[in-house]
């Protein structure tokens, strides 16, 4: 099997990769992170000019991708670059409102003129089963009322496609201007509290439970092409510093016991490149969920192992502020928290 990318891919992974070296380096990124929106609208616009957004979205649907390894391109860029930009709302909320139908939505994100967030999750729902924010028609419009949890993307964003529960299922809704409590992420980026009192919203389908999954899945699938971006530059940082390190007279990267665990490191990102692959391969199938959750949980397993042993390896400059790997270790560490945890993929597994 070839696991090379077609022309079009390779294309659009070296411009991202140019673009981030070139405009986004490590100091960029921390003088972000820490003052809301936590990101850079004007990144996010030039981004979107790129074409990453249109990327997500099938040709049928006004885009030029949609397919899981264009996902996978976009996102182990931005994961070796370690960019904090709110991409992973968009793709969700852009591959639901294509599925549903919204056309003029899907053109708006695609262009860049609208930034969506995605929001599901409530703090006592991890899952579309348990959610109990509500939408009741009112005249001939909807209203909302709940509270939606670590809404990622939210600071800034335009408005949200929102999961709320309708007489026919979980629905997909679009709130314009909702109410926020917005905060950073431990790891770079912006989320929030959604709070919807009686909030006015545009019905976007009344039930789309389906499509909700589809584009919860297409979202850990990108973060685990994240994690694999994340984790090549981290174990490359760790190998770059072994050699240069030294302790009795000589490289610490010449101590054969150092040389394994780099070599551990090495082999288990190659396992996680695989099943990366292969749940790419099977997005927009039936077997989906069940192989991109296999993934997530691998991806999981392992981002804490690297995460680990860069920073034993690397001693007390692996935990400093200054030193990029810190942050390398800390955003792969909370990758696997993202849209369910190991834990909650191992279920999915035994439940599929």
């Amino acid at each position: 099997m070839d696991f090379k990318l077609t022309e079009d891919r390779q294309m659009l992974s070296d411009t991202l990769r140019r673009y981030l070296a070139d405009q986004y380096d490590f100091e960029t990124r921390n003088g972000l992170i820490e003052t809301a929106p936590y990101h850079s609208p004007a990144k996010w616009a030039e981004l979107s000019e790129l074409g990453l957004i249109g990327a997500f979205v099938p040709e049928d649907q006004g885009g030029f991708g949609g397919a899981g390894f264009d996902i996978t391109t976009v996102f182990e860029e931005l994961g070796r670059g370690l960019c904090p930009e709110p991409i992973l709302a968009t793709l969700m909320s852009v591959r639901a409102a294509a599925d549903c139908g919204a056309e003029e939505l899907v053109e708006d994100m695609i262009a860049g003129a609208k930034r969506l967030t995605f929001a599901v999750f409530e703090p006592d729902a991890d899952s579309l089963a348990l959610i109990r924010t509500s939408a009741d028609k009112s005249g001939d419009g909807w209203v909302l009322n709940g509270r939606k949890s670590v809404v990622y993307g939210l600071p800034g964003a335009d408005g949200a496609l929102v999961a709320a529960r309708t007489e026919a299922g979980v629905g997909l809704f679009l709130v314009d201007s909702p109410e926020t409590i917005d905060y950073a992420m431990i790891d770079g980026g912006g989320a929030g509290e959604l709070i919807l009192d009686s909030a006015a919203a545009t019905c976007i389908s009344e039930d789309a439970g389906d499509i909700i999954e589809a584009a919860l899945d297409a979202g850990r699938l990108a973060l685990c092409a994240e994690a694999v971006g994340v984790m090549e530059v981290l174990v490359d940082m760790t190998v770059d510093y072994l050699k240069q390190r030294k302790q009795f007279g000589r490289p610490i990267a010449s101590f054969q016991a150092l040389q394994h665990r780099a070599v551990d490191m090495a082999i288990e990102i190659e396992q996680c490149r695989a099943i990366t692959i292969l749940a790419a391969s099977k997005l927009g199938t039936d077997e989906a969920g069940k192989f991109v959750a296999m993934a997530k949980n691998l991806i999981g397993r392992t981002g804490l192992l690297i995460s680990e042993e860069s920073i034993q390896l690397h001693g007390g400059i692996g935990m400093t502020w200054e030193y990029p790997g810190s942050h390398y270790a800390k955003r792969l560490s909370m990758i696997d928290h993202q849209l369910g945890d190991r834990y909650a993929q191992l279920h999915r597994v035994m439940a599929a």
